[in-house]
């Protein structure tokens, strides 16, 4: 069917989205009167831990490289937003529902391209990049740190290399050490450290997030804000 965009174009024109609609209907039904009584005892904070646990699916799904899979943790990661919006929906003092939840994303996605939906102009990735942190501060003129709004509770090593990234951002840097060429090697190396720390009685991921305190503090300090009290 001719769409009327160019060859190799992506046709950015809506579409319906039957099953979208059809499967809100259902999360609704499922916790409404009469639904599961299962569903209808959920909180936010009880959710939590199928949130990680569907996400981490998700990342498995994609690294196997197994389509049929990736399709299937995606609709339980969607399913996941779809709940946490419905019990907002219903949460006094919420206010939100799932359409304020896309209404919301599409706002941020306009406002942080404007390369694509404005006058900016970005030719590569690493341009888009450069001014990402400008947007966010006009976005969110109350954080004070550049590490404000880096979720702390992420594993260890995602994180090391998110402070990392933002550290050097502050002008504080770790002295990078020697790695191998590629990751097969360096996950090997990175393996037998942790083999290594297990024979030690030592934790890894502990000492890990110890040393990542120790840059945030470094951080806050450059950037002349005083390190919170955990």
């Amino acid at each position: 069917m001719a769409t009327g965009a160019e060859p190799g174009a992506v046709d950015a024109r809506p579409r319906p989205l039957p099953a979208l609609a059809e499967v809100v209907r259902t999360v609704a039904v499922l916790r409404g009167p009469g639904g599961c009584p299962w569903d209808g005892e959920q909180t936010h904070a009880s959710l939590v831990r199928y949130l990680v646990e569907e996400c981490f699916e998700l990342v498995e799904a994609i690294e196997s490289g197994d389509p049929e899979a990736m399709l299937e943790e995606l609709g339980d990661v969607l399913y996941q937003v779809l709940f946490h919006a419905d019990l907002a929906s219903a949460t006094p003092g919420a206010g939100f529902d799932v359409d304020d939840v896309a209404r919301r994303l599409n706002a941020k996605l306009v406002s942080r391209h404007p390369h694509v939906f404005g006058d900016r102009e970005a030719s590569s990735a690493e341009e888009v990049v450069a001014f990402w942190d400008d947007l966010k501060a006009a976005e969110k003129p109350h954080r004070t740190s550049i590490l404000d709004g880096v979720p702390m509770g992420m594993p260890a090593l995602a994180l090391a290399d998110k402070v990392l990234g933002k550290a050097a951002k502050a002008d504080v840097h770790v002295e990078p050490a020697a790695v191998p060429a590629t990751e097969e090697a360096l996950g090997a190396e990175l393996l037998a450290l942790v083999s290594g720390a297990r024979e030690a009685g030592l934790d890894p991921e502990r000492a890990l997030r110890a040393a990542i305190r120790g840059v945030t503090e470094a951080v806050r300090a450059a950037e002349g804000a005083t390190p919170p009290v955990e």
